[in-house]
C-alpha cells in the first residue's frame, strides 16, 4: 500500500510513503497573481490536479490519501479561511474526480495520534517528521517546510490507521 498525506494550506504539502523507500514530497502548486500593486498566491488546481493523477496513475490501486480536514479557527482572517477553505475543496474535488481513496482528518485527531507529548508549536510537526523518517531531513530542514512535515505526517497517519 502506498500512503499520501496532504496539507491543503497555500503553504502546504503532498507527501508519499511507500514502504521502504525514502518519503516524496511536492509543495503544494501555486500562482501568483498581481493586483494592482499587490501580489496574491493562490493554489494551481490544474498543476494539483496533474500532480495527483500522475502519482495515482504510478500507483493505482495500491494508493490511499489523507487529507487534513479544515474548518475555520478563532482570530484568523475571513479571506484567509476563504482561500483555505477553497484549496481543501479543491484537493477533495481532484481526488473525487480522479477516483482516488481517501479519508479526511481533523489536526486535533492526527495530531494527537501523532505527536502525542509534543509542545503544540507549529515547529513541532517538523521535529517529529525528521524523528519518524530522518532520512527526509533535508527536505525538512527549514522552518517553511512545516506544510512538508504535516503531509509527511499525515501519510503516516494514514499508515498507521490501515494497518490496524
Amino acid at each position: 500500500m502506498v500512503f499520501l498525506g496532504i496539507d491543503p494550506g497555500s503553504t502546504g504539502a503532498v507527501a508519499l510513503i511507500n514502504g521502504d523507500a525514502p518519503p516524496a514530497f511536492w509543495d503544494t502548486p501555486v500562482v501568483h497573481i498581481k493586483s494592482g500593486k499587490k501580489t496574491k498566491t493562490e493554489m494551481d488546481a490544474a498543476a494539483a490536479a496533474i500532480l495527483l493523477s500522475d502519482i495515482g496513475r504510478d500507483y493505482s490501486d495500491s494508493l490511499f490519501v489523507t487529507i487534513e480536514k479544515v474548518s475555520s479557527m478563532p482570530g484568523q482572517g475571513v479571506s484567509s479561511m476563504f482561500a483555505f477553505g477553497k484549496n481543501f475543496g479543491t484537493w477533495l474535488g481532484i481526488l473525487a474526480a480522479l477516483k482516488i481513496p481517501y479519508q479526511q482528518v481533523p489536526p486535533v485527531t492526527w495530531k494527537k495520534s501523532i505527536m502525542f507529548g509534543m509542545p503544540k508549536e507549529k515547529d513541532s510537526s517538523r521535529v517529529k517528521a525528521m524523528e519518524l523518517y530522518p532520512v527526509s531531513a533535508r527536505d525538512l530542514y527549514l522552518i517553511k517546510h512545516h506544510g512538508r512535515a504535516d503531509a509527511l505526517l499525515l501519510a503516516e497517519y494514514g499508515r498507521r490507521m490501515m494497518s490496524k
